[in-house]
């Protein structure tokens, strides 16, 4: 480490992936399926009641479905579901 105060360091930390709700959906209907559960009875958990625990924490999918709030999901869900009819 440079011991030198005169100059100013650079820190550069984590830049996080930007991720669309799309993805997350994705990421965590495959983990669910991965695991065994019953992915549509999953995520309708826990898009009604926020409880977490309704996602595993298999492949990251519970944080992951956390980066997003509920009804922004649900819009995704229902902007596909439209744009498919």
């Amino acid at each position: 480490m440079n011991k030198n105060i005169d100059y100013t360091m650079k820190f550069e930390g984590n830049i996080e992936e930007k991720v669309t709700p799309e993805e997350i959906i994705l990421k965590v209907y495959n983990a669910l399926v991965e695991k065994g559960y019953n992915p549509i009875n999953q995520l309708i958990g826990y898009l009604l009641s926020g409880d977490p625990t309704y996602i595993t924490s298999h492949n990251n999918a519970r944080s992951l479905v956390k980066k997003f709030e509920r009804d922004e999901l649900l819009e995704e869900i229902l902007k596909k579901y439209l744009e498919g009819k």
